[in-house]
């Protein structure tokens, strides 16, 4: 195919045509999205009321098609753009894309197991503080790099880490802490920094529940040395799949780059060649010097970035994440509203001080005193088409997989066993409207009239 140039008439009326073909199948997808999802709405009491939902507009579908319609197909011009708007939104000076959030989480503390970074290494037999009620992939990665797990309990009010109990996770052999914000509820970022930076630990916030959180009028995600997010359909914004990493550490984002991509030393983009300019120039101890540096790897890592198809719908729904958040606050309100009257058998997950959450789901403890148990409620909202999902997976040490792997707890996590046995949550996504909360508020009042009386 010749090079194209603005004085080749050949090339510039196929670019017409191609324009033009383009412009056709935006209007059909246009048709498309209208026949498909705008009259796709759920009807409360008929159709399942699902935790989770994603909001898909036609600019999403077009976007996805443009990217495929590129023939580029890695990540391109779309992640580029999506990179750039989550650094603006989040107001965080660097950006690295993967192909989910539980990557980002194994990317992100793969990098602190670097030898680049001296003294601060992360090694094996290391310890790394996080909390028992966690989601698998927040602990995997510690337990991968042979790193010991040091589980503090959760706060029965917030269901985030019971900050008191960092000093008594605190030994000679503690490297990081790795945390979540539960539920799209901040944890108390005040208490946890202080306590990192005071001890020299890396602080690694899993914000893969929370984008659009913020804390002190900040958001989520930029208060660590290196932060989480995804973009799995269950959360405020989706991909389909993907991930993020962020942090204002530079080498840092080195590190994870080099993680990300195959652990590599060369931070040549994708398609990109010598952008160090010393491409055959460089010396490593053990190959020959001016061996291609885009073949050097400084690192055992992985093949974990996004496809442009993921980051072109991406670009679209950061476009109305704000949208999407205001829609969870909202719905999480007038919930709250219509099952205060039940308090007396409920606790209510409780907003973190200084914080606007981005709330994930609608949290629902149920008290000492309650005459019904989690199972029985969850088995009758279920019958009656409305979705419930436990908190994570519940005490995390309790699980199958953690049976022979070595850990170190504080206590006896009573209120991470707490809520195995009487937490569950109901959806608040921006898909579901007033009627579905009043619906799902009614079904949950029934249930404890029948029990009662």
């Amino acid at each position: 195919m010749p090079y194209a140039t603005k004085n080749n008439p050949s090339l510039q009326e196929e670019d017409k045509k191609l324009t033009q073909i383009r412009s056709k199948v935006h209007d059909l997808i246009r048709e498309f999205h209208h026949i498909k999802f705008d009259q796709a709405a759920t009807c409360a009491g008929v159709d399942m009321i699902e935790t989770s939902g994603k909001v898909v507009g036609p600019e999403e579908l077009i976007n996805g098609i443009e990217a495929v319609l590129d023939g580029w197909w890695t990540d391109g011009r779309f992640a580029d753009t999506f990179s750039k708007l989550l650094r603006n939104y989040l107001d965080v000076k660097l950006c690295l894309l993967t192909n989910s959030g539980s990557s980002a989480n194994l990317v992100a503390f793969f990098a602190l197991t670097s030898p680049l970074l001296g003294s601060r290494q992360v090694r094996p037999g290391d310890e790394v503080i996080t909390v028992a009620a966690a989601f698998p992939t927040t602990v995997s990665p510690i337990v991968q790099a042979g790193c010991v797990p040091v589980f503090v309990d959760i706060d029965l009010a917030t269901l985030n880490i019971d900050w008191k109990q960092l000093e008594k996770a605190l030994s000679p052999k503690t490297k990081a802490i790795m945390i979540a914000h539960t539920q799209g509820n901040p944890f108390n970022l005040e208490k946890v920094v202080a306590f990192a930076r005071a001890h020299n630990l890396w602080l690694v916030e899993d914000s893969c529940d929370a984008l659009g959180a913020e804390y002190k009028g900040k958001k989520v995600g930029t208060f660590g040395d290196i932060a989480t997010f995804s973009f799995y359909p269950a959360h405020q914004m989706t991909m389909g799949e993907g991930g993020a990493i962020v942090t204002n550490n530079a080498f840092l984002f080195r590190i994870a780059k080099s993680f990300r991509d195959w652990g590599r030393d060369c931070w040549c983009e994708t398609g990109e060649d010598d952008a160090c300019r010393r491409r055959f120039t460089w010396k490593f101890k053990n190959l020959p010097l001016g061996y291609d540096h885009k073949f050097v790897y400084s690192h055992l890592g992985y093949n974990l970035k996004l496809t442009d198809m993921q980051a072109a719908i991406g670009v679209a729904q950061i476009g109305r994440i704000d949208e999407f958040i205001k829609a969870r606050r909202e719905h999480y309100m007038y919930l709250y509203e219509l099952l205060s009257p039940y308090s007396a058998y409920f606790q209510f997950q409780e907003a973190q001080k200084d914080s606007n959450p981005s709330w994930f789901g609608f949290m629902l403890t149920l008290k000492k005193k309650c005459p019904f148990t989690l199972t029985q409620l969850c088995i009758f909202l279920n019958s009656k088409k409305i979705a419930t999902r436990p908190l994570y997976c519940g005490n995390i040490t309790r699980q199958p997989f953690f049976e022979h792997i070595p850990y170190r707890a504080i206590g006896a996590l009573p209120n991470s066993d707490y809520i195995m046995e009487r937490t569950f949550w109901i959806g608040v996504h921006p898909k579901l409207t007033q009627e579905h909360m009043k619906y799902m508020a009614l079904t949950i009042g029934n249930f404890i009239d029948q029990k009662l009386y």
